[in-house]
């Protein structure tokens, strides 16, 4: 196993609704690297993965969204999935989650329609990114520089459109985090481990 993110604390941040590609790819690829993923949500319980139109497996939530604390995690992940970003960008609690390891520095991983909590968070603006190409407009709108590519790295932001994108977004999340840089800032460490 490459234990390069040994001891590194990662959060991954879904709903129902989410595409399970997009959550158990990138979950399975950090933990294989040494990393500790933690599945967060408003759910309690468990939460329902998607297969494209389809239901798919149903994942438990490791924590509650209210009560995780950025300065916890070493970086997030962001699956796709529409009613999964639709649900989650408009609660104050993932704008503030979102926003809080944003001005940390720490690395942020967005697929698919992830980027839509982005957006109501309010970091896109000036950054280069790509998504589903609905968001397109949503991402020009709050003032990003749209491409069509399979992945994109911009100021500690990693973005891909697609699930068949995994591969190289999982690749960027995974090497930002052993530089330790986002953001144009040093990472120090998740800090305290205070809720989990």
């Amino acid at each position: 196993m490459d234990a390069s993110l040994s001891g590194k604390r990662i959060a991954i941040v879904v709903t129902d609704g989410f595409e399970e590609a997009e959550m158990t790819e990138p979950r399975k690829a950090l933990d294989a690297a040494g990393a500790k993923t933690v599945l967060i949500s408003p759910n309690r319980g468990a939460v329902q993965g998607m297969r494209a139109h389809e239901k798919g497996d149903m994942f438990k939530v490791d924590l509650e969204l209210a009560r995780a604390n950025p300065a916890s995690y070493d970086a997030l992940v962001l699956p796709g999935g529409v009613a999964n970003q639709d649900a989650l960008r408009v609660l104050p609690e993932m704008q503030r989650f979102v926003r809080g390891l944003y001005d940390a520095g720490k690395p942020i991983a967005a697929i698919c329609h992830g980027p839509w909590s982005l957006i109501d968070a309010g970091v896109v603006r000036g950054k280069k990114m790509t998504s589903w190409p609905s968001l397109k407009a949503d991402l020009t709108n709050a003032g990003a520089k749209w491409v069509d590519q399979e992945v994109v790295v911009d100021d500690g932001i990693v973005t891909s459109r697609k699930p068949e994108d995994i591969p190289a977004f999982n690749r960027e999340l995974i090497e930002m985090i052993v530089r330790g840089r986002a953001c144009g800032r040093r990472i120090d460490g998740a800090g305290p481990d205070l809720f989990v």
